[in-house]
């Protein structure tokens, strides 16, 4: 069965996932980091594409990127994966591949979700239990968007901008998001979307990216999703 395209469409954000391959390490120390982030910033250049966060996790990475073209991000990821697997090949002596597999992606609804999907993604050493704090953890985007260190990589999204009127005044309310614990139906929410496929927002902005690509956007019900543990779980959250 051909597998079906993603939904991208110039101008919104996608909340993006690249693992390695059998979830192996794809760092191995600070330089690779580097490389990674690097090329990351070359390719991203090359193909139009805005990083508005990433996390660089030992065998996966999150990326929050809004692509100027519709073959911007598939280019951009592909780039990276070309040249990083060169490089990482080389530095370990090994062969093959890297990656599990096809990129993830999901489009996400800037006014509703983007901030609480950018907070995901710089989170994400917190929940793997790595730091205690994401200020702490050297290889995301959050000491850009939340303290005074800036990166010519990361360019702030319009609903972070929105945040306050000076860079002082939009790092200390984005900062003060931290608070507030992500809920498990919206953790649930943000991995379900980028694990399938589907744009992560409300109904109205579901339906007008189904009329944008004139095809559903939105998880159809099916028996096999509601005896799954996830689906049950989804649903028990979602009653209280």
């Amino acid at each position: 069965m051909p597998r079906p395209p993603r939904f991208i469409l110039p101008g919104y954000p996608q909340h993006v996932i690249v693992r390695g391959n059998n979830r192996n390490p794809i760092f191995g120390c600070d330089s690779d980091y580097e490389a990674y982030l690097e090329w990351l910033l070359q390719a991203s250049r090359k193909h139009r594409c805005v990083i508005h966060a990433y996390v660089l996790m030992t065998n996966h990475v999150h990326l929050l990127v809004t692509p100027a073209t519709a073959y911007g991000l598939g280019k951009t990821v592909q780039m990276i994966g070309r040249y990083y697997v060169q490089y990482f090949n080389r530095r370990y002596q090994r062969t093959g591949t890297l990656w599990e597999g096809r990129y993830k992606a999901s489009l996400i609804d800037s006014e509703r979700y983007l901030l609480t999907c950018q907070r995901y993604i710089e989170l994400n050493p917190v929940r793997a239990s790595i730091v205690q704090h994401p200020v702490e953890y050297p290889w995301s985007s959050y000491r850009n968007n939340a303290t005074e260190e800036q990166s010519e990589l990361i360019t702030p999204h319009e609903t972070y901008q929105h945040l306050g009127q000076t860079g002082s005044e939009r790092q200390s309310a984005y900062r003060a998001l931290f608070a507030d614990a992500i809920s498990a139906k919206t953790l649930f929410e943000i991995r379900d979307a980028a694990n399938k496929g589907w744009p992560l927002g409300g109904p109205g902005f579901v339906k007008k990216i189904e009329n944008l690509v004139d095809r559903p956007a939105h998880r159809q019900a099916r028996g096999g999703d509601r005896r799954s543990e996830a689906y049950r779980l989804y649903r028990a959250i979602d009653r209280n």
